[in-house]
């Protein structure tokens, strides 16, 4: 509640700010660079989407929003469109641009995806300023400020305009970032894999991101050209990009708060490195705020002497170094890109993130609700899945072929409804592969894979979960900055049926979504014994417990297979106890598991049936027992001959 108080406190202030803004400084100049900063604040909201939470590089939305001020320019100027149509017509315009370029470019990754958004930004450069006829060339465009019924706005009437579609963008993205699409987006910065696996389609959701983030690029466009009375297509160039992109990294990436931050340093940074008496008594106020801050560090045992040791230098360094200089012209873009390279090594969350930390809070996550006897995961109908002993997974001959490499050789599985079945082997043996081919990630080189009688070797990852196939990793794949209830959410995506206007909105559906999601997270977090470290960020969890926060978050997509992958690594005995419960419990609701565990107790206590892989080829199967005292599977393990004094498989 305090939490609510003070956050509603802050926005009062923020709203009061805006509004009396104009009052307090009535020079129309320091009202046009206000407004500046509220449109790139914008912008900002919506590439943070894109570099904050999904973790791609764009350096394309100059050009998208070049194409947001040009459509508004086009309409006014040629057809005399008023406000109310050119402003929409340039988000959507915006948008569709963004998805003509996300739908090719984010099938690549890393540098090739900023080169592919980079020459996307430069061909618009070039297209605006060649097609004269349409957008006047190098001549440029002039327009008049938006004329509400009949009265031209003046800069102070059209600040106000500006500073409440900022509030409304704020708004719209604050929800659409903490809905399940804004925790499909982080996720899959996170583990794309683990996306996929729970049924949010990796390249999908990038598409989304990147086509909503145009959109705000459209918007913040079109009021530029308004702001401006006049467009030309050199204001749209690389260096803008760039401007963007740190704007987002020195503000802090996932706030909202440091888009504005960013946005503000856009704007002013240039204008006070142009004036070399401000210059200095920035360089001076920075180093008094960093001798004071890295004080406080070290007596609050935040950080080291080694660790403030260079930015504090570096900062009493450059106020030294301001009262050397004679002018700022030579030194002004050497000076703004070391000030940037340092916020970006020393403050990786950027400024609003250091001092979160600096005052020893976090980021503000999903609160989790008390389990209110609502049902984990929904009881299997036995019609649905066939009853009790009838065939649910067939593999026929798989292959799986990396170069010369066979990791499967023409293996057989058959799993039966309501079984745990063991798959064991040695290290190498093919089992994580075999897990990879039944769950989308690897394509069969040969063989198929059939699921409740339909063949999904061939579909997606994504396809597969959604099919009822979950799975956990041989190495923990969870969203760590995200609670633990955030990832078990993740594992609900599939629960929602709202679409992105519901979330805008927050209409009844969606918030009737959300509410029962967040309950049976809170209920399936009580199955597996992490109820009380729900708001726990899962790369805080002991192993143990991130190793049972990934069998929640699976049990999410109410699987009628579940497919666990050495759960017991690295757990210590009262975990591994704790572990065979929560699997038998599991069992008990109708799910079918698929076990691959080096653990040999773990298996025979649970298994009703056990296949053994060596070297990609099955060479046993059948009940514990049996398998446990196969010379064959012997020899495999203890890589002699059947007659070793050894008659059983050893327990580890």
């Amino acid at each position: 509640m305090n939490k609510k108080i003070t956050m509603l406190a802050l926005s009062a202030a923020g709203l009061a700010v805006l509004a009396l803004f104009p009052v307090v400084i009535p020079n129309p100049y320091y009202i046009h660079l206000a407004e500046t900063i509220l449109i790139y604040a914008i912008l900002l909201f919506g590439l943070d989407i894109v570099v904050g939470y999904t973790g791609q590089v764009s350096l394309g939305h100059a050009g998208l929003f070049g194409i947001g001020s040009y459509a508004t320019g086009v309409l006014v100027f040629k057809l005399g469109a008023p406000f109310w149509l050119a402003i929409p017509a340039s988000i959507l315009g915006a948008a569709l641009f963004g998805a003509i370029l996300a739908l090719p470019a984010l099938r690549v990754t890393g540098p090739y995806l900023a080169m592919v958004t980079l020459a996307f930004g430069t061909i618009v450069q070039i297209l605006i300023n060649e097609m004269s006829f349409l957008t006047e060339g190098p001549m440029g465009i002039k327009i008049h400020k938006p004329v509400v019924i009949g009265h031209k706005l003046s800069e102070v009437e059209y600040y106000y305009m500006v500073a409440a579609l900022m509030v409304i963008s704020l708004v719209v993205v604050h929800r659409i970032l903490k809905s399940n699409l804004g925790r499909a987006f982080e996720a899959l910065r996170d583990s794309p894999i683990a996306s996929d696996c729970m049924g949010v389609s990796v390249y999908r959701y990038k598409v989304y991101a990147f086509v909503i983030s145009a959109g705000f690029a459209g918007l913040a466009g079109s009021l530029y050209a308004y702001s401006e009375e006049y467009i030309s297509p050199n204001t749209y160039n690389f260096e803008l990009t760039i401007l963007f992109l740190l704007a987002v990294i020195m503000g802090g990436r996932k706030t909202r708060s440091g888009a504005l931050i960013g946005a503000l340093i856009v704007v002013m940074l240039p204008s006070l490195l142009a004036d070399i008496e401000l210059f200095r008594k920035i360089a001076v106020g920075a180093a008094v705020l960093g001798v004071i801050g890295s004080a406080l560090m070290l007596a609050k045992g935040r950080s080291t002497v080694r660790g403030v040791i260079v930015p504090l230098v570096a900062t009493i360094g450059l106020a030294a170094f301001s009262y050397r200089l004679e002018n700022m012209v030579d030194w002004r873009l050497t000076i703004f890109g070391l000030m940037t390279l340092f916020v970006v090594y020393y403050l990786q969350d950027g400024i609003v993130g250091f001092l979160m930390s600096f005052v020893g809070k976090g980021r503000r996550h999903v609160q989790s609700v008390a389990a209110s006897g609502v049902a984990p995961f929904a009881q299997l109908d036995p019609a649905q899945g066939g009853p009790r002993g009838a065939p649910l997974l067939r593999v026929e001959q798989a292959l799986m072929q990396f170069g010369g490499l066979k990791a499967l050789n023409q293996v057989d599985l058959n799993v039966t409804q309501g079984s745990v079945h063991g798959l064991i082997g040695p290290n190498g043996s093919g089992k994580s592969t075999m897990m990879n081919v039944l769950t989308g990630i690897y394509k069969p080189t040969a063989g198929k894979v059939e699921f409740a009688g339909a063949v999904i070797s061939g579909r997606t990852p994504s396809e597969i979960a959604l099919g009822g196939v979950a799975r956990t990793f041989q190495n923990v794949q969870l969203f760590g900055e995200m609670t633990a209830t955030e990832n078990v959410l993740v594992g609900l995506h599939n629960t929602f049926k709202s679409n992105v206007l519901d979330v805008m909105l927050h209409t009844p559906r969606y918030k009737r979504e959300e509410k029962v999601a967040r309950e049976r997270a809170a209920s399936i977090l009580e199955f597996v014994g992490l109820a009380d470290l729900a708001d726990e960020e899962a790369r805080n969890l002991p192993y143990g417990k991130q190793r049972l926060l990934e069998i929640g978050r699976a049990l999410g997509l109410n699987p009628r297979l579940l497919l666990l992958d050495e759960p017991a690594a690295g757990l210590t005995a009262p975990d591994i106890k704790e572990l065979m419960a929560i699997i038998r419990k599991i069992r008990e609701h109708g799910i079918t598991i698929i076990l691959i565990e080096h653990h040999m107790d773990v298996v025979m206590a649970l298994s009703d049936v056990v296949t053994v892989l060596d070297f990609g080829q099955k060479i046993a199967e059948g009940a514990p027992a049996a398998v446990q005292g196969d010379p064959k599977v012997i020899e495999a393990y203890l890589g002699g001959s059947s007659d070793a004094a050894a008659t059983t498989v050893p327990a580890h």
